[in-house]
């Protein structure tokens, strides 16, 4: 859908509110700079509007309530403005989403990048009813490319290289949403990244659906080449060997990028750190030593029920080969707890397993019913009061493991990329992160107080102010 001018749009005041994951923050700023071109003015969605934009969730049934909550909110606050639902939920729903919830236009995935021309259309149309802009997710092949050139966040940007997921993990929604794997063109990222550079951003976080399966779709499948718009470029700088992944020639290429001084990774499945992969990535040192592993269950016989494709043995040894190859990373990861037919003794082995793994950071999600998923339809659901326990209880053991982790780097000096000043207790702190995502504060006055932006070496102590560890700038 395609229009010469935006005369609907200019001028009119639009309010954006994201739900969920990085990729779907990502796309929210890309869906700004859209509106924004167009003519659109910006206000916060606390704020009376013209459009309300939430970009909704649905990985859990809680995400569900709280896309419909802020749909409703927004209907609520807005004196006849447009209400759009777009996004995960918003594809989930479908045909379902409709006046009775407030919304006037539902805009699924894959047709983010139409949404100024999709609002125009329902501003013209909404006498009648919701209009609605969903495709056949499962079919669709193209990446769908939002570029962003500048985003919200001063220091670091995050940028979107893939979509979709083949896994279909029993318990997940998110392929029947997301659709299959599809991935950006090389030269699109690698674009992106540069400007980016140029704007004065020093960190990026690579991100999408399933990271890991980056490039993979361009592989021939059945004899046929993938529908996937993915250049030529990284078939031309892959090497002879076919077990070379594309995600790590994208990440020798943006290496390369002037500017840029760290280049961290989203999530990722164990199967991918690779003896061959790690050794590469090691050499690589824009790349930080933090990496985000999803494990889900650290009981064997969970994992199977979950179609988790590997095991607690095979993650241990992805775990020890960053631990060969890098000093002291940062290993981060998730847990669903309550998973159906979890015994109490499955729960113990994840919490054994948790343990001896030593994370330094663990996000932890209660098992979600989603209809539709295998998962929805085995026997033994965990009632919620003892979902809620094993929650707190896994809780209690991140804390410490957190704690231990931090506590290594007492009296050791790091660079720390300071993001923005912040007051506790009446004093003023200038907070970043380490390469690993310690986050750090320092005071921020003197002739030593960084800037935001601005890299500098710290000395990391024991102490902790909120919840960051205290330090000082090394000089």
């Amino acid at each position: 859908m395609k229009r010469e001018q935006n005369r609907t749009i200019m001028g009119k005041r639009v309010a954006f509110l994201t739900l969920g994951c990085k990729v779907n923050s990502y796309e929210t700023e890309g869906m700004r700079e859209l509106f924004l071109k167009a003519g659109a003015v910006e206000v916060d969605f606390e704020e009376e509007a013209d459009i309300y934009i939430v970009n909704t969730c649905a990985v859990t049934n809680i995400a569900d309530r709280k896309s419909r909550q802020m749909l409703h909110r927004a209907r609520k606050r807005g004196n006849g403005a447009l209400v759009v639902a777009a996004g995960c939920y918003a594809q989930a729903a479908g045909e379902r989403l409709g006046e009775q919830d407030g919304v006037d236009l539902v805009i699924g995935n894959n047709r983010k990048a139409e949404i100024v021309e999709l609002t125009e259309h329902a501003l013209e149309q909404r006498e009648t009813e919701t209009y609605r802009a969903l495709l056949d997710i499962a079919k669709e092949r193209r990446f769908e490319e939002l570029p962003i050139e500048t985003v919200t966040e001063h220091t670091r940007a995050y940028i979107k290289i893939e979509d979709g997921c083949n896994q279909f993990c029993s318990y997940c929604i998110i392929p029947y949403v997301r659709g299959r794997v599809r991935s950006r063109a090389l030269s699109e990222v690698l674009a992106e990244i540069k400007r980016l550079a140029a704007e004065g951003y020093r960190e990026v976080v690579l991100t999408g659906i399933h990271l890991s399966s980056y490039g993979l779709d361009r592989k021939k499948d059945a004899g046929e080449e993938t529908a996937s718009e993915f250049d030529a470029t990284l078939a031309e700088k892959e090497t002879a060997d076919e077990t070379v992944l594309p995600l790590l020639v994208l990440l020798k290429e943006a290496q390369k990028v002037e500017g840029i001084e760290r280049i961290r990774l989203g999530s990722l499945e164990p199967r991918i750190m690779t003896e061959a992969f790690v050794k590469e990535l090691a050499l690589l040192s824009k790349i930080c030593p933090h990496f985000h592993l999803s494990l889900q269950s650290g009981c064997d016989a969970t994992l199977k029920r979950m179609n988790r494709k590997y095991t607690t043995a095979e993650y241990k040894e992805a775990v020890e080969r960053l631990r060969r190859y890098f000093t002291k990373p940062a290993i981060t990861t998730d847990v669903i707890v309550g998973f159906p037919g979890e015994t109490e003794e499955e729960f113990a082995e994840t919490m054994r397993f948790v343990k001896e793994t030593a994370f330094s950071q663990i996000h932890i999600f209660k098992y979600s019913r989603r209809a539709g998923t295998a998962a929805d339809k085995l026997e033994a659901q965990i009632p919620e009061p003892v979902k809620a326990e094993r929650a707190e209880t896994l809780a209690e053991l991140e804390k410490e493991l957190e704690y231990n982790y931090r506590k290594q780097f007492g009296g050791v000096t790091e660079p720390v990329l300071f993001e923005e000043k912040v007051t506790v207790d009446g004093a003023e702190y200038m907070v970043g992160h380490t390469t690993r995502y310690i986050k750090a504060a320092v005071p921020a006055s003197g002739n030593f107080a960084p800037q935001p932006n601005e890299t500098a070496l710290v000395r990391l102590s024991d102490a902790v102010i909120k919840d960051a560890v205290a330090a000082e700038v090394f000089v």
